[in-house]
């Protein structure tokens, strides 16, 4: 079995536990986490990426480095759960990565980044355009 197989089990299992699929809180962890809401398991993984940091620094100084393993899968776990819950799967993560592969992190980094600019000036141009219409004695309508 492949690693895609085994992500594909446990979100089907996830899924399954999302409160329009019948979850039961009362029975499962993740149908009672999922009937929370957003804030309870994206408050989980806020926690688990501080425990992947703590197992990390610990393994930098002769720690156990299976601790690392450990709370990644945690924090992974979790994250599957913040997907089932906005309606996305591991195999859209995996997508993304490979849309992604073979593209240098500081291209990448600065592609967003000039694409920031330039939503940020035709939000600019916008908002200057409005102000325009607002400040046409004519109201900023046309005939």
């Amino acid at each position: 079995m492949s690693n895609q197989d085994t992500l594909d089990r446990l979100a089907a299992v996830i899924e399954s536990r999302l409160p329009a699929r019948g979850g039961d809180a009362d029975a499962s962890y993740v149908a009672r986490l999922l009937k929370k809401g957003p804030d309870a398991f994206l408050k989980k993984i806020g926690e688990e990426a501080c425990e992947v940091v703590m197992a990390a620094k610990d393994a930098d100084h002769g720690g156990d480095r299976s601790k690392v393993v450990s709370e990644v899968a945690d924090l992974w776990f979790h994250c599957m759960v913040a997907l089932a819950h906005y309606g996305l799967s591991p195999r859209d993560v995996m997508a993304e990565l490979a849309r992604r592969e073979g593209t240098s992190g500081i291209e990448e980094k600065a592609l967003r980044k000039a694409q920031h600019r330039e939503d940020d000036e035709r939000d600019e141009r916008d908002e200057r355009g409005e102000r325009n219409h607002s400040n046409d004695p004519k109201g900023g309508a046309s005939t």
